[in-house]
């Protein structure tokens, strides 16, 4: 299809091509009111719609905003921060450019170079995981950081607020009358802060509560169900008298190996033990039999607030991030703790 051109709505409505230019980008001119009427309405008879290169061009706003992500995009929970920061893009006119990374540096290099050049209007950098982070090279100013923090602040950021988090799963279970309360760790060497401050809000609530953490409680996984079957065979084959009651989970697959271990065992959740995860994933935690107590991480709505202030919607303290609540989700997985010897004995391992 041919491209309707400024010289063919200049030539239908019987004026010249920089008449037209003034009356569509409604330009101060001494055009009369009846021109600039017939103008409009031969452009819009014949289809003209401007070139949108060369109007980034002479107003330097692309109507683009760019998005790098570490992963996220081929991740179902946490692919909604995308979805929170599209939502808001596309109510403001905003056409949202994502670049995903799967981690690799070379790729986000380039990647951030591309969307520089392209003039994009803002630029959003997401990570699938709260962490602290060195900012990558060649970021514009006033780029949004998205479930990470960059190293010595400068720029606006969103994460969730993980100490809050891990001190609400760890209430949960505290209010549920447990004292005896194992909390299953990232295992990853390359720790993120998001499990330092979900460990860090497990121990001050059992401080609180007049409970020492116990270190033999204390353990840690691979990020997975099968991990979450080999970190609780571990604790359940502590003495009966030492064993928990309670168990906080890093994350929601972790708790899912939990109960499929218990499951097979003949342990009844919540009956014989009780179980809050994190993250509140889709397709997994209101899945499970019963379904998971865990704590919320907030994807859409960081997503919506990073694009809110990319765009300029909101003002962000450029030093400090912005922490975002994580609500506690009750289910069916949290109970009052058994009697002790009421449990059928678990200490035999797969």
């Amino acid at each position: 299809m041919t491209r309707v051109r400024l010289a063919d709505v200049a030539k239908a409505a019987g004026v010249s091509p920089a008449t037209v230019s003034l009356v569509l980008n409604d330009a101060e001119s001494r055009i009369s009111d009846e021109t600039k009427e017939r103008v409009r309405r031969v452009a819009d008879e014949v289809g003209y719609s401007p070139n949108p290169i060369a109007r980034s061009l002479r107003t330097r706003v692309t109507g683009t905003i760019g998005l790098v992500s570490d992963r996220i995009a081929t991740t179902p929970f946490a692919g909604r921060m995308l979805a929170g920061a599209q939502e808001v893009a596309r109510e403001n006119g905003r056409l949202v450019i994502l670049v995903d990374t799967d981690g690799h540096p070379e790729i986000e290099s380039d990647a951030i170079s591309t969307l520089v050049n392209h003039r994009v209007d803002g630029m959003v950098y997401a990570s699938m995981y709260h962490r602290v982070m060195p900012a990558p090279a060649g970021l514009p100013a006033g780029t949004v950081f998205l479930d990470c923090r960059p190293e010595g602040g400068g720029y606006p950021a969103v994460v969730p607020d993980d100490y809050a988090g891990g001190r609400a799963a760890t209430q949960e279970l505290v209010d549920a009358g447990h004292t005896r309360i194992a909390y299953i760790d990232d295992g990853d060497a390359d720790r993120p802060v998001a499990a330092q401050l979900r460990l860090q809000g497990y121990i001050d609530v059992l401080t609180e509560a007049g409970v020492e953490p116990d270190a033999s409680l204390h353990v840690f996984a691979e990020t997975s169900a099968a991990g979450g079957q080999l970190a609780i065979a571990e604790l359940m084959a502590l003495p009966e008298d030492e064993r928990p009651t309670g168990v906080f989970a890093f994350n929601d697959r972790i708790a899912a190996g939990v109960v499929m271990w218990a499951h097979r065992r003949g342990i009844r959740i919540p009956e014989d033990l009780s179980i809050v995860g994190y993250d509140d994933q889709q397709l997994v935690a209101a899945e499970l039999d019963p379904p998971l107590t865990t704590v919320s991480l907030p994807h859409a709505a960081m997503g919506r607030w990073a694009m809110e202030v990319a765009l300029g919607l909101r003002e962000a303290d450029t030093e400090s991030p912005h922490l975002m609540d994580c609500p506690i989700v009750r289910r069916a997985s949290v109970g009052p703790p058994a009697p002790l010897g009421s449990a059928r004995d678990t200490r035999v391992t797969d």
